[in-house]
């Protein structure tokens, strides 16, 4: 309410000096024609009524090259506030007026299609966005808007379209957007089950952005679907180079392809080296599984707390009093019960994601933040969060 106070004062003030302008370049108009409405308006604006107030003051305010910034400034106000309909209306009979030059049609045009973005009106704000490019106004903007528009429809063949152009246009470097729109087109070839051209697409995916983790993993994911565990295993094994919060993400297909490939030494060996580098909880987990299976179940829960005891962490201590129950007996057992269900608990409550862009956080992985929509931001919290 106040923000729509403070943006009518000077509206009601530019209405009332239009009104004596007027009246004094044009005989037939005398300012008592023009000062009721003047001040009808800011009875409305006094008494808490500024749709009743606006109304009066866009029948009072001419569109020309002198209103034109106000329309602009009532149509952004109303689309920040909700009321996309109101929004429209301004912007809708700002084009409409023949007074308006070039420029400020474009303008116009660029706000008139925000307005039906926000009301979900894609497809024609699409229409206006391109017909800006066409006019070669506003051109960065428009893109931005069509690349927001193409991804909520994703069509992502126009969407690396438009952000190829964008790039180019603005210098702005896109080749991470760029490779998750390939990955998004070979998800739907691999849903068509066309793993050769999948298996292309994610390849362009890695020459867009030789950090895209998940290209990584999708190449990984097919060449095991597919009985190549050789080349699966490379492939995941090489995301510890790009990214080792993705770590977790993968070692179980690690663990699964060194196991067919009847390499557990190696497995071993690789994930002691993964706990030497990173001290990641999915590693610590793995090898202590190992330590069980070579050991026992006493040198599998040392390793445990001598690791939680240095990095806390919700999912080891799980898992070593899962281990300590199994040989627990009579009072302790009972405890040891009752805490693995207070813990299992808490990991059901915890977030397994965060995007680190916006904070968002969730049970699933999400390749796209559905909070901030920015793309590869979120990781998994199993590797970054040890506290």
């Amino acid at each position: 309410m106040m923000e729509l106070f403070w943006l009518l004062l000077p509206v009601a003030a530019a209405s009332g000096w239009w009104a004596a302008k007027r009246s004094t370049s044009r005989q037939e108009v005398t300012l008592s024609d023009r000062t009721p409405g003047y001040f009808s308006g800011l009875n409305y604006l006094l008494n808490e009524q500024p749709d009743k107030a606006i109304d009066v003051f866009i029948k009072m305010l001419e569109v020309d090259s002198d209103t034109v910034e106000t329309h602009l400034a009532l149509g952004n106000l109303f689309r920040r506030r909700g009321e996309v309909d109101r929004a429209i209306r301004i912007h809708q009979n700002l084009i409409a007026r023949p007074t308006l030059n070039r420029e400020q049609r474009a303008q116009a045009l660029l706000e008139l299609g925000q307005d039906y973005m926000k009301a979900g009106l894609l497809d024609r704000a699409e229409s206006l966005f391109s017909e800006l490019g066409e006019m070669n106004m506003f051109q960065s903007q428009a893109l931005e808007n069509l690349l927001t528009i193409y991804q909520e429809e994703k069509d992502w063949e126009k969407c690396l379209q438009i952000a190829k152009r964008l790039g180019q246009l603005t210098g702005r470097s896109l080749r991470k957007e760029c490779a998750h729109f390939y990955c998004e087109l070979a998800e739907e070839a691999q849903f068509r089950k066309d793993s050769t051209k999948a298996s292309q697409l994610l390849k362009k995916a890695q020459v867009s952005d030789d950090g895209c983790v998940r290209a990584t993993i999708q190449l990984g994911e097919i060449d095991l679907l597919n009985g190549n565990e050789k080349s699966a295993l490379r492939s995941f094994r090489q995301v510890e180079k790009q990214d080792p919060a993705f770590l977790s993400e993968v070692l179980p297909s690690i663990i699964e392809c060194q196991q067919k490939l009847g390499q557990r030494t190696d497995l071993v060996k690789y994930l002691h080296q993964l706990f030497q580098k990173h001290h990641t909880v999915s590693s610590v987990l793995a090898l202590t599984d190992f330590i069980r299976e070579d050991e026992d179940d006493a040198a599998a829960i040392q390793f445990l707390a001598d690791f939680l005891h240095d990095h806390p962490n919700l999912e080891g201590l799980d898992r070593m009093v899962e281990l300590s129950l199994e040989s627990g007996k009579g009072d302790a057992k009972e405890s040891l019960g009752i805490l693995q269900q207070i813990l299992q608990k808490l990991l059901e409550k915890r977030p397994a994601y965060q995007c680190l862009s916006c904070g968002f956080s969730a049970k699933t992985l999400h390749w796209q933040c559905p909070s901030c929509k920015t793309w590869g931001g979120i990781k998994p919290l199993q590797e970054l969060d040890e506290t």
